[in-house]
Order: C-alpha cells, then structure tokens, then sequence
C-alpha cells in the first residue's frame, strides 16, 4: 500500500543532531537499548527490576503485534530514500513495511510498562522513547504516522498487560491507628531468630549492626519460645518467614507488645506489606517509633498474619512458588492447579451453612488482590475481613476453565470463582479429612474448620 504522504525534500548538510538521531535509532534495534535500561533497572533495587520486567514484556508483544501482524497486512512503503540528504542516512535502509513504526511501538510498551510498574522511570524513560520514535522520522525511515501508530500500539499492548497482570501498588497496606516505643539503637527491643528460615543466617549480624542495643534470641524449638525471651523488653522482633513471624506475633499478643518483622524469609508476604523490603527499613521503623495495628486471623486457635487454605491449595501453592521465578506467575498458577485437581475428585464443603462444590480454597487475612488463583496483595490490613476464595466444581468444564483462566490471569472475570467475606467462617469437609495451610505452614488433616478474626489487633513497626 502506497502512502497517501507525500514527503518533502531535507535541506541542509551535515549538522549535529545528524550522528546522534542515526546512533540512537540503530542502538533501538532488535530493542538493544532497552535491554540494556531494564540491565540498569535491574541493579537499582526490587522495584525497579518489577519495572524492567514489565517493560520487557510489554516491549515483546509490541514487537510481536507490530511486526508480524500489522506490517504484513499494510504493506507500506517506506519513504523515498533519495530526497533525504546523506548524512541523515542509514548503513543500510530497512525492507519491511513502514507501518507502524516497530521501534516506536517498542519503546513506547517499555516506557508505559515500567512507568506503571514504578512511575518515576516516565522521568527518563518518557523523553528517550519519544526521541528514539523521532530518530525514525528523522533518518528518514517512517513517516510521521508510522511513529504515531507504532507508539500507540505500544501503549495499547502496555496498558493490557496491566489489564490482565496489575502492577504491584507502590504503597504500603493500610493500618489502623496504632502506637509503639521508638527504641533508639533498639534498646528494649528482643528479636527471634529462627535458624531455619529462607535466609536467615545472616540474620543475627546484620540485626546487630542495624540495631546494635537488640537482644537476639535463638530460636530453640526444642523449648517453648516464651522461655526464651528476656523479661522487662519493650517491644519484640522475628527474622524469618512467614510462619515464624506468625509464630512470634502469637507470643506478642499475649506480652501485649509491639511487633517488628525483619524479612529473613523466602517470600516475606507480611514484612513486604507493610513496606519492608530490608532490615535497614524495619530498624528504620524501630528507631522513629513508626506503627499501625493490624487484623490477626485464627484458623482452629492457630495464628495467621496472611493466607490460609484448604482442599487442593496447600499443595498448588507450594508448587506455584517453586516455579513461579521460572516460568512467570501465571503459567507457574495454571501448572500447580493442574498438578492439584489432576485426577482428584471436587470436595463438598460446608461454608457457613452452604454447600459449595469446590476445586481450592484460599482464605485471606483481609481482602487480597488479584482475585483467584495467585492473590498476592492487599490493600487494608486491618479490614476486618477474612476473605474466601474458592474455584467451582459445579460448572461444567469447571476445571478446564480454572486452568486456561489461570494461565492468562483471568480468572477473576471468569464463571468459576466464587468467594464468601466474614469475619468467622466455619467450614466442615463432607469429602473427608482435608489438609489445611497458614502462612506456609500446613496441617491436619480435619474435616471441621473454624477460622475467625482475634478480637485484639496486632501492633506492628511500619
């Protein structure tokens, strides 16, 4: 297809804008340039890793869209390479169809990607996605339109994968009101080390050297832990995952004390809700005396900070976690839930006196976004919710649903979720004795459950 543009002769020799404009747009090819940003991205911190790894993706849909969809079926010629003057030229000019711009579309996916998953790269990123879709224009290889189609493709593909795959909210979860003891130097302050934790060894050190008036404690399991710690301290601290922290904040429920999370775990759910990504960050905390109040869940008397399950999700979530830093979040979801329901028979549940035929339950300590299979978030830690998450067996082709759904992130829009928010819910298994989890940690198996918010909340440093 011919272009209905009609370009116009450049004027002019060699200026300086010429090497600059023809460097750029050839660093854009095969998108080596944004390969190496996401490089440097990648070393600045987690954030900014989240935020290349979105760019990236986004960048290779684009790239897909645009170059072996769109192209093909437009057809366009490039510009006249004769009424360009010489020095604007490329070694060698490009053969496919003009429209849309494929570096344009590729940039444009990488900035908008990364800006949603950390706004603050639009900064730097914006200014250099803009000038790479002017370098095409100007080394005379796209038309205007070609640019202006190929950005907003990229932005299209973007702002879809955001649809399906929601960036991770820079902000902490919310708390309600609470107060603790700045603890300067942590003077007052006994932290719970356990040994076995995801990466704890170094716990001890490094606590020492944040905060180096700390007691350390070195989780004896083989003694109740309430032996173990020191009278007259003001405040108590856990370094380890998930299931220690829920442990530990058992015990400081009872003393009435404040608790601070170190992330000494594998996946550190709870300490990254409360935006504490490192030990510096929580000793931050235990300094200035920064402190909410969150929920605590019960499941049969037993303390969880986040999640609790049964059915087919302990052993789908102990997979999806295995694989997920292999094969992406989704794919790792769609696999484990196939592992789980695959050849197993739906369980018939009692959920607050109604039955409900299902494949996994997820229970959250407050309301956990995304809906289904791989809640990751909350937004309110003190909601005064427990919420139920369940995938339905009583649809037809339910699981095969579940399965495909899970592997594009759509299960929340799909027919097979159901979900049940209450502060107590009793649930009673007329399949049988089923396996239950807590934050990581499984149990049972029983056929009767009862999970419920603790009348008290918990005091955390934030």
């Amino acid at each position: 297809m011919q272009s209905p543009e009609i370009p116009r002769p450049v004027p002019g020799g060699r200026g300086w804008p010429d090497p600059l404009m023809r460097n750029l747009t050839l660093s854009a090819n095969h998108g080596k340039l944004w390969f190496a940003v996401a490089g440097v991205l990648a070393l600045v911190g987690k954030r900014q890793r989240r935020a290349a790894a979105r760019g990236l993706g986004s960048l290779a849909g684009a790239s897909l869209l645009s170059n072996t969809v769109i192209k093909p079926l437009v057809g366009r010629s490039r510009p006249p390479a004769d009424l360009l003057h010489p020095h604007r030229q490329l070694p060698r000019m490009p053969w496919t169809s003009s429209f849309p711009s494929g570096h344009s579309a590729s940039a444009a996916a990488f900035a908008v990607g990364a800006a949603l998953e950390r706004p603050r790269t639009a900064i730097v990123l914006a200014p250099l996605a803009a000038a790479v879709a002017y370098s095409r224009v100007y080394v005379g290889v796209h038309y205007r339109t070609d640019v202006v189609a190929g950005a907003a493709v990229g932005t299209g593909v973007a702002l879809a994968g955001h649809f399906l795959w929601p960036a991770t909210p820079l902000r902490a979860a919310e708390t309600a009101p609470g107060s603790a003891p700045a603890l300067p130097a942590g003077e007052g302050l006994a932290v719970v080390v356990n040994p076995r934790s995801g990466s704890a060894a170094d716990a001890p050190a490094e606590v020492a050297a944040a905060l180096p008036g700390a007691t350390i404690v070195q989780w004896d399991v083989d003694r109740p832990l309430d032996d173990q710690i020191p009278d007259g301290i003001r405040a108590l601290g856990v370094a380890g995952g998930d299931g220690t922290a829920a442990t530990v904040a058992q015990l400081a429920l009872d003393r009435g004390l404040p608790l601070a999370v170190f992330p000494a775990g594998t996946l550190n759910h709870f300490a990254r809700s409360l935006d504490l990504e490192t030990y510096a960050d929580t000793a931050r905390a235990v300094t200035m005396g920064t402190a909410g109040t969150v929920d605590v869940g019960r499941i049969d008397g037993r303390v969880f900070l986040n999640t609790a399950g049964l059915g087919g999700y302990p052993e789908m979530v102990r997979l999806r976690d295995r694989l997920e830093h292999r094969i992406g979040k989704w794919p790792a979801a769609a696999f484990a839930l196939y592992r789980a329901v695959k050849g197993r028979k739906p369980v018939d549940l009692v959920i607050n006196g109604q039955h409900h035929l299902v494949w996994a339950v997820f229970v959250g300590n407050g309301v956990y976004r995304p809906r289904g299979l791989s809640p990751a978030r909350r937004s309110d830690l003190a909601d005064g919710v427990l919420d139920l998450q369940y995938l339905r067996a009583d649809r037809k082709l339910g699981r095969t649903t579940a399965i495909v759904a899970s592997l594009f992130g759509t299960v929340e829009r799909s027919r097979v979720l159901g979900s049940v928010q209450a502060s107590r819910l009793e649930i009673t298994s007329a399949s049988g004795p089923l396996l239950t989890a807590h934050d990581g940690e499984v149990t049972g198996p029983v056929e009767n459950v009862l999970l419920e918010l603790d009348e008290q909340r918990l005091t955390v440093y934030r």
